[in-house]
């Protein structure tokens, strides 16, 4: 395993509600110095994959502000202060989906774009669903979508589903059951 490179220099870029971009120094162990700028993260999040027993999945249309459309996603959120990640995932997906599960197992601690994001996710499996609803903090109401995970080759070539963590912890899970 390589050394990690040694911080030279730290400070904070800009600071946002949201985010915080970190400028670093590192030196590495060939002797190269360079420059990189990083997103640090503020909080953990989790994505969930409801599956009914019948290997549906339910998903969510929200609105994405980044690529300025609808995506059809699983339903996610951020894991609040004191609360673990399943804890995270039941509330989150009786907020965006209207269902709570029995079962929750965290499958995958996944990172997106890690040259230069600090942030992971949590997938999260949730099995044993049943209608529940609680408020959420979303700015309208989320159509909900069933979809069959045997015809996820199909789901993945929409044109309104194209999230990384989406279609990956999709494929996760369909391989998952088909191993049970």
């Amino acid at each position: 395993m390589p050394t990690p490179p040694e911080i030279l220099k730290r400070e904070t870029a800009c600071q946002s509600r949201l985010f915080k971009a970190e400028a670093l120094q590192l030196r590495f162990s060939n002797g190269e110095v360079r420059d990189y700028e990083r997103l640090m993260g503020s909080h953990a999040a989790v994505l969930i994959v409801p599956v009914l027993p019948d290997n549906r999945v339910v998903m969510v249309r929200e609105y994405g502000a980044g690529v300025e459309r609808y995506e059809l996603t699983l339903p996610k959120g951020k894991v609040d202060a004191g609360e673990t990640f399943e804890e995270a995932a039941n509330r989150e997906l009786q907020e965006e989906a209207g269902y709570a599960a029995t079962r929750l197992t965290k499958l995958k601690l996944m990172s997106q774009s890690p040259s230069y994001m600090q942030h992971t996710t949590q997938i999260v499996l949730a099995q044993g669903l049943t209608p529940s609803r609680l408020a959420g903090d979303e700015p309208e109401p989320l159509e909900v979508e069933i979809h069959s995970l045997d015809s996820l080759a199909e789901l993945i070539a929409r044109a309104d589903v194209t999230e990384a963590r989406t279609i990956a912890a999709l494929y996760m899970v369909r391989e998952l059951l088909r191993s049970v």
